[in-house]
């Protein structure tokens, strides 16, 4: 990682490839939303469909998996827990906490306290490391909340109470872990395809017994859904949601993680929140306002600064 005060890090195109996979990552998450919304608005509760989400992704994934454990892949010491983990904080955490979130704060307000994850991570990191950032990322970091705000729209029938930050800032925390779990795929630890299909029967488990305490309500239907002007079934849009936004996009979110390192990794997944508003004019006609539009520019604006800022060999 470059030091303060050192001399500009030379620039390379190295992470192109890491920030083209990091961007379809961020495409992939975003259109969990549309997906969603296309269930939730025929009766599904927001867990069920997180439990479609992850139980479908796990299931997508067993074929896979089956054949990387048959050409010789055993667990090492570790390799397991790090699955546990990865399911219990990064996934059902991470889904727990902001469907609390929810309950208790506007969409927006829930959104814009997950993702000042980026934030959280760059203080970790600064704190654990002693490295301070550049300040062209601190600069690229305070745009980026800015944008996001925006982005979210967040003063239009914003609602705050004390009980909903707690749980979204326990969801920023997950979402930060995530990308520290992910950096560890595959270098000391299980590999990508292992972490994400474990980790999402790990996740799957939890959240159902969550619905199954009574902790958030579990409830699904079978109405079809409206899916861009396309009446379908409503298992489309669960296999969607599990095998775009859950197994591809956790896929290529850990393989950015580790050409990119968690923390521009982390910076650069703020895209998804664009693409789940251009995804929901897209798929569910909802329409971005001139306020989005603008905020979708500053993000950019600062993702852009942050690569310029960040060295490429950073791996943090």
């Amino acid at each position: 990682m470059g030091q303060p005060g050192t001399g500009a890090a030379p620039r390379s195109t190295a992470t192109t490839p890491g920030l083209a996979i990091a961007l379809l990552s961020g495409l992939s998450f975003g259109l969990a939303g549309p997906f969603a919304a296309s269930l939730l608005a025929t009766g599904w509760s927001p867990l069920a469909v997180a439990l479609g989400r992850l139980g479908g992704a796990a299931l997508l994934l067993a074929v896979p998996l089956a054949v990387v454990v048959a050409r010789g892949w055993r667990p090492r010491a570790g390799d397991l827990g790090a699955v546990a983990v990865y399911g219990l904080v990064a996934l059902a955490g991470a889904q727990v906490c902001y469907f609390s979130a929810v309950g208790h704060l506007s969409v927006g307000v829930a959104l814009l306290i997950e993702y000042t994850a980026p934030v959280l991570l760059l203080g970790w990191t600064w704190l654990r490391g002693g490295a301070r950032p550049r300040p062209a990322t601190l600069w690229g970091a305070v745009v980026a909340v800015a944008g996001l705000v925006l982005v979210l729209d967040v003063a239009r029938g914003a609602a705050v109470d004390v009980v909903g930050v707690l749980w979204g800032l326990g969801a920023a925390v997950c979402l930060a872990a995530y990308f520290r779990l992910s950096a560890g795929a595959g270098a000391g630890g299980p590999p990508a395809l292992v972490l994400t299909a474990g980790g999402a029967l790990v996740a799957g488990v939890v959240v159902a017994l969550v619905g199954l305490v009574g902790l958030l309500p579990l409830t699904a239907t079978a109405t079809p859904i409206d899916l861009g002007g396309w009446r379908a079934p409503w298992w489309v849009a669960v296999v969607l949601v599990a095998a775009l936004s859950t197994a591809l996009a956790y896929l290529t979110g850990i393989a950015a993680v580790g050409r990119l390192g968690s923390r521009l990794a982390s910076f650069v997944g703020l895209s998804e929140v664009l693409f789940a508003v251009l995804g929901a004019w897209w798929l569910v006609a909802q329409r971005p306002t001139a306020t989005q539009v603008a905020g979708g520019v500053l993000v950019v604006a600062a993702i852009a600064l942050i690569r310029w800022a960040e060295p490429p060999d950073a791996r943090s």
